[in-house]
């Protein structure tokens, strides 16, 4: 099988147009607006090593953690659109134009979509001291005590932010936020009992601290339950309607040739197709998406305009 497979990489690299054939010829940089070990980073990393294999040209991670990321938004919206500079970015990539106002580019404008890697489902966790088991029971609790309760997010602009308070309008109650720098951070604040309860992407801590009884997961935030979690229900199930998924994908700058973004689009597809990344990816509580440019294209527009339609009418706004 590995043969096989690498006789059909090999093929589909030597059938490319001309205008692709030489690449890469030299090392490839991937932004990462996020900390080691967050999603897209674990992402970059392992889709970055198998890229290299074939052509023999690194595909380098480099962490650009500032400013929640549009620090290196916009460093790549202005790197030269020759395929050599590429960001593994995630949900907020849609979301942060109605958040912060003067962005210095435009997501729908300075960017190519290659593909959408991968999507992660989000957990209601709490933490156990509350006594609840489901998500009605929570809420019963939040509206009455909800001045004592502390949300925890991975920072003022995260998809962990703005999934809570979608789920904080859709349950009615009221809970104080606390914001961190990194879901991790945010993690321990909650294994520890300073916030209480939050939506987040599943993997990392989640998974082992669920199992081993150190949170409790109360409901997932898609439409349906995800096989990381078979027996935990769906905030829909609650809530009728209620969906926020986490996702990770590879842009470029505009205007890279299509030919550069089809080679990348095709090893890709192969890559994510081996047991090897499904496993990988499983591990960390992601299900391989690997749909086509236009697709993830699509999905950005749909996610900006859901989010700001919510940012809007909630008059969510970063303190």
């Amino acid at each position: 099988m590995l043969r096989i497979a690498l006789a059909a990489l090999a093929a589909f690299w030597f059938a490319i147009p001309v205008a692709a054939q030489d690449y890469p010829a030299k090392p490839v940089r991937i932004f990462v607006p996020a900390s080691p070990g967050g999603a897209s980073d674990i992402a970059a990393r392992l889709v970055g090593a198998k890229l290299a294999e074939s052509p023999g040209q690194p595909f380098v991670a480099e962490n650009r953690v500032t400013s929640g990321g549009m620090v290196a938004t916009a460093q790549l919206a202005q790197s030269p659109a020759d395929g050599y500079t590429l960001m593994m970015t995630f949900d907020t990539f849609a979301s942060n134009p109605h958040l912060y106002k003067g962005l210095p580019y435009d997501i729908s404008r300075d960017f190519a979509p290659i593909m959408q890697v991968a999507r992660y489902p989000q957990v209601l966790v709490v933490h156990p001291g509350l006594g609840v088991k489901t998500v009605q029971e929570f809420v019963a609790y939040a509206k009455a005590n909800g001045d004592r309760l502390n949300y925890g997010s991975a920072g003022p602009a995260s998809s962990s932010r703005l999934a809570y308070e979608l789920f904080k309008q859709a349950a009615g109650i009221e809970t104080t936020p606390i914001h961190y720098r990194g879901g991790g951070p945010a993690i321990n604040a909650l294994l520890g009992g300073v916030v209480q309860v939050m939506l987040i992407q599943s993997g990392g801590q989640i998974q082992p601290s669920i199992k081993a009884g150190k949170l409790i997961g109360l409901a997932t935030s898609g439409l349906t339950r995800p096989k990381q979690f078979p027996d935990l229900p769906t905030i829909a199930e609650v809530y009728p309607g209620f969906e926020t998924t986490s996702w990770v994908g590879l842009v470029a700058p505009a205007g890279v040739p299509r030919a550069v973004i089809d080679k990348l689009h095709g090893t890709l597809v192969m890559i994510l197709s081996t047991q090897e990344m499904k496993d990988k990816f499983d591990a960390q509580g992601a299900e391989i998406v690997a749909g086509s440019a236009e697709q993830f294209g699509a999905l950005i527009a749909a996610e900006s305009a859901k989010w700001g339609k919510i940012i809007r009418e909630m008059k969510i706004s970063i303190d």
